[in-house]
């Protein structure tokens, strides 16, 4: 707990049996409670993430968002909610810069940016990065608001994640989460946050095909939410 505040993470896996131990290893103990939500891994991840002190919730329908929304649901009563990759590619250590804004009450959303690897050099292939950038960039001039990332690790108050009624299933999660928090006028900040290269192959942006479907549903909700009525709100904050 922060500020009395009990804090549930929400970690969505397929086959990440060599990075899920070391992930839960290190995040930080203020955490309450750890969801690994597995989308269907045919490795040993389910059992490693037992061991680890983990609970587990078996989502069957495959997709990030997916198995995002299956971990909402078995998280229950709590006040707020974590988000971040079982990959080891974020530094579970910096969930607490994330959290911390949260617990003391400012902001309602706030995101992980992701800075370069110590010696200077980007840990995301280049055309993640370029494409990151990119939808940011698309963003801010179809909904005016800047972003700088969409990256997993993220934490939102329980009360403010379910007034955005999140429904994509699968790569377009962060994308609708951050426009909706934006055009529903809640407060959004970004904070840095160490980021490194993933263990094994990511799901995404390892393979063409996953790249495109990701560009695709990050352009979807980029449209889509075009249409909707905006409330007042506030640019998102850096620090």
């Amino acid at each position: 707990m922060i500020n009395g505040q009990h804090i549930s993470v929400i970690i969505p896996v397929l086959n990440e049996e060599l990075s899920i131990t070391s992930v839960i290893r290190d995040i930080p103990d203020q955490v309450d409670r750890i969801l690994v939500v597995d989308n269907g891994s045919i490795d040993r991840t389910r059992e490693k993430s037992l061991a680890a002190g983990a609970e587990v919730i078996c989502e069957t329908r495959r997709g990030y968002g997916s198995a995002c929304l299956a971990g909402i649901k078995a998280a229950g009563p709590t006040d707020i909610i974590a988000f971040m990759d079982g990959d080891y590619s974020d530094y579970p250590e910096d969930l607490d810069l994330v959290l911390r804004p949260v617990a003391e009450g400012c902001p309602d959303l706030v995101i992980g940016c992701r800075e370069l690897l110590p010696e200077g050099k980007p840990a995301m292939p280049r055309h993640q990065m370029w494409g990151n950038r990119i939808s940011c960039f698309l963003i801010g001039i179809l909904h005016g608001v800047r972003y700088r990332d969409l990256g997993p690790m993220r934490a939102i108050q329980r009360s403010s994640l379910e007034k955005l009624n999140m429904q994509d299933t699968d790569f377009g999660w962060t994308a609708e989460m951050q426009i909706k928090a934006f055009r529903m006028g809640l407060q959004v900040q970004e904070v840095p946050v160490r980021y490194r290269q993933r263990t094994g192959q990511s799901k995404i942006s390892g393979t063409i095909k996953g790249s495109i479907m990701a560009g695709c549903k990050i352009l979807y909700w980029t449209l889509r939410l075009i249409l909707t009525s905006r409330k007042t709100n506030s640019a998102p904050s850096h620090s």
